[in-house]
């Protein structure tokens, strides 16, 4: 199985920096570490492939490569996300969503053939189960209930190109406490603070593609 990964590009704004890392020659600010973790969820025996669209481009090859394209987005990358859609439509290769933006606006997009929402380590395997058992895939898996991240996988970091990127995060705890109301981080990830254990933080975090 061949999977494409895409993280859809910033428009100019606060999560691009654009005009900020042209003066140390970086790229972009972070990593897609939402979709190298979901990566890292995937059978090892499939081939995978990420094209960060905020430090290369999208290539149609690619597309035509991979019989699943998987998209994870915020709300600011709609645009973006847009176009990465028209192309997989048109090269005829089928779509498996994620993340912020297709959790709550899931209804907003026909044109994705599968949704795998809220917390994947819950509704990534019910996925790939019924791939494996042969039965077709559902549209939409979701679930109201929280991960326990100490089973969430170390982040398939050999996939990035740490040169591009500012800074290299990592992911050590999912929900919050508080009640901001500009922020989506409770309605999505809970008002309960859920920690990862450092070695699910940090194992093998060096092994970047330079």
């Amino acid at each position: 199985m061949n999977i494409l990964l895409v993280y859809p590009k910033y428009p100019e704004s606060f999560w691009s920096f654009t005009h900020v890392l042209r003066f140390i020659s970086k790229k972009a600010a972070v990593p897609p570490l939402g979709l190298v973790t979901i990566s890292a969820m995937l059978p090892p025996t499939w081939n995978k492939k990420l094209v960060d669209l905020n430090v290369t481009s999208l290539q149609i090859s690619d597309i035509i490569w991979a019989d699943y394209v998987f998209i994870s987005a915020m709300y600011i990358q709609k645009e973006s996300v847009n176009k990465i859609l028209e192309e997989c439509i048109k090269n005829k290769v089928k779509v498996v969503a994620g993340g912020p933006l297709f959790t709550q606006e899931y209804n907003n997009y026909s044109q994705i053939d599968h949704f795998v929402l809220n917390e994947a380590e819950i509704t990534m395997p019910l996925f790939l189960h019924d791939l494996a058992s042969g039965k077709p895939p559902q549209r939409i898996y979701k679930t109201s209930e929280y991960a326990d991240m100490t089973t969430t996988p170390v982040p398939d970091y050999h996939l990035l190109s740490a040169k591009d990127y500012a800074f290299m995060n990592i992911q050590v705890s999912r929900g919050c406490p508080y009640s901001c109301d500009f922020c989506e981080i409770t309605a999505l990830l809970g008002h309960k603070v859920r920690m990862k254990t450092p070695s699910k933080s940090l194992t093998n975090s060096r092994r970047f593609t330079t």
